[in-house]
């Protein structure tokens, strides 16, 4: 198949609507989409390779911890509790996961993911590591977040649910985003990194880092399913409790080739960031 011509790409982004309706609702029970599953399915084998196809993801990780931290810290929490429980949503081959179950803050995660594949392999990666092992630490299930049992009370319920490099692969993020409220405990947070819907990141992403110095696979990014972090900000502000009284974070990042990821003043206006929102502790 001929790959489409810079003008070509051009005119097809032109017609974008320049905002992404996170209040679009979707009459689909699941945010799985075959298409993003399959090209994942692709990259399972050279997920825990540092230089392969999730090199970047590798080398993002830090930051990730990093600007949890930074949420924690922001906020009191209701209910002091050294141990944390995790939920990651869309977790690919574990690179989160495993690092956050080594954590010795932390009590529990579960990974959860729609490819079977990824899945498999973020098992036997932990596999490798008895601390991995131990009952509870973590567990992986080859499920979507519409898949798990809501929860009926804050002890079934995770201190930090993430959505790291996911929302911008969802068809309907609000309805996805709704699917994954419920899981977050009363003064816990909800996690996660995406990419703003400017020219500035559609040429970095689509047409630098897949293009010309391919630092991922061709077809990862979707120019059009990014989201600006103010959009975030409509929706979480118009779902009661949450995000009230400084409970709301955001964090730009930019990857600067031959030295890694950086954090960037304002750089959740036109690239990568990060964002996180607290749920009212007095919010059932």
């Amino acid at each position: 198949m001929a790959r489409p011509t810079t003008p070509r790409i051009l005119s097809r982004l032109l017609r974008i609507p320049t905002q992404r309706r996170l209040s679009s609702q979707s009459s689909q029970s699941s945010s799985v989409n075959a298409a993003e599953v399959s090209h994942f399915d692709s990259l399972a084998s050279t997920w825990w390779d540092p230089y392969g196809s999730s090199g970047l993801l590798h080398q993002m990780n830090p930051l990730r911890h990093d600007f949890i931290s930074s949420c924690l810290e922001s906020q009191p929490d209701p209910t002091p509790s050294k141990y944390k429980c995790y939920l990651d949503v869309g977790c690919g081959g574990g690179i989160f996961a495993e690092s956050a179950a080594r954590l010795p803050w932390t009590k529990s995660v579960v990974g959860i993911d729609p490819s079977n594949k990824v899945i498999s392999i973020a098992k036997a990666h932990a596999r490798q590591d008895p601390l991995l092992l131990e009952p509870g630490r973590l567990e992986y299930q080859n499920k979507a977040v519409e898949d798990l049992p809501v929860p009926r009370i804050p002890e079934e319920q995770f201190d930090i649910v993430s959505l790291f490099e996911v929302i911008e692969h969802i068809k309907w993020p609000a309805p996805f985003l709704s699917s994954c409220l419920p899981f977050v405990k009363p003064g816990g947070w909800l996690i996660l990194s995406t990419i703003a819907r400017t020219w500035t990141s559609w040429l970095t992403t689509n047409v630098v880092a897949e293009e010309v110095v391919r630092l991922v696979p061709r077809g990862t990014h979707d120019w059009s399913k990014y989201i600006n972090e103010q959009e975030l900000r409509r929706f979480f502000r118009a779902q009661n409790g949450w995000g009230k009284d400084g409970g709301l974070k955001s964090q730009g990042c930019m990857y600067v080739p031959a030295v890694g990821w950086r954090t960037v003043a304002s750089g959740e206006k036109w690239g990568n960031y990060f964002f996180g929102v607290r749920k009212d502790p007095h919010r059932e």
